[in-house]
């Protein structure tokens, strides 16, 4: 069942979804050659709860960190570690809090030192590729419709989706319906309606689209062992309109967040 949150949830959902923006706008000044995932992971829990924030993922389903740290062919779930992060790689950081009982959610991909120019390609694939999802959030639109949008755009631009994975809707929980694919055709699924939070969030490969699990029974990685990025933000579909609530308070609009990509 999908649930509709009021104004006033939406508020509450902002404020933990603004602390994870915070957080991994932190961890961009730090990710770089020589430091280890296991530190990043560290400094995510104690700047969430420094911020009164709930770490969402640590203990979720036995997770055992508080951050999600996936390397170059890694795609999602990857476990911290004292494995340094070298020039060259890409980092991917997913990242969840609940304050005062709402869940936020984000992702970003980052390229750590210099990156080739695939791997640049690949991290900005993936961003466009929401814009475009993002871009569906409105009267007239069904889940699907973005679901599609994110497709065409990343297969336009020479890589694939991973298909193993969703996006999701959040709230009290971190995973409510409905689903988002990041694949399919258009014209299915609920209709957008105020009152929809969503986490959006294509996860790309510059190869095939088929996973395999690693042995620690957690991070997906590419089955093909090619770079893979990941990109996701909370949003909500308010009576004013589209709006990503997963930025900080200084990068938002007054109520929408424009694509850069229009």
């Amino acid at each position: 069942m999908i649930v509709l949150k009021s104004e006033k949830e939406i508020v509450s959902i902002r404020k933990s979804s603004r602390i994870v923006a915070q957080v991994l706008a932190d961890l961009r000044k730090m990710a770089e050659p020589g430091i280890t995932t296991k530190d990043l992971d560290a400094f995510a829990e104690k700047k969430a709860r420094e911020m009164g924030a709930i770490p969402a993922f640590k203990g979720y389903r036995g997770y055992p960190a508080s951050l999600c740290t996936s390397i170059n062919e890694e795609i999602i779930h990857g476990i911290p570690s004292s494995r340094k992060l070298q020039e060259g790689d890409i980092l991917g950081l997913d990242f969840g809090v609940v304050y005062d009982g709402y869940y936020g959610d984000a992702a970003v991909t980052y390229p750590i030192g210099t990156v080739n120019l695939e791997a640049n390609r690949l991290i900005e694939a993936a961003e466009k590729a929401f814009f475009k999802g993002f871009e569906k959030i409105q009267e007239g639109y069904r889940i699907s419709d973005i679901s599609h949008a994110i497709q065409n755009s990343v297969e336009a631009q020479g890589f694939s989706v991973i298909r193993a994975y969703v996006g999701h809707g959040i709230g009290t929980s971190l995973h409510e319906e409905p689903q988002i694919p990041n694949f399919g055709p258009p014209g299915r699924g609920p209709k957008i309606t105020r009152g929809l939070v969503l986490a959006i969030e294509p996860m790309i490969a510059a190869g095939d689209w088929n996973v395999e699990i690693k042995d620690d029974n957690w991070t997906a990685i590419t089955k093909d062992r090619s770079l893979s990025s990941h990109y996701e933000h909370t949003v909500a579909f308010t009576q004013r309109g589209a709006e990503i609530l997963s930025i900080r308070e200084e990068e938002n609009l007054p109520y929408a967040k424009e694509s850069p990509y229009a």
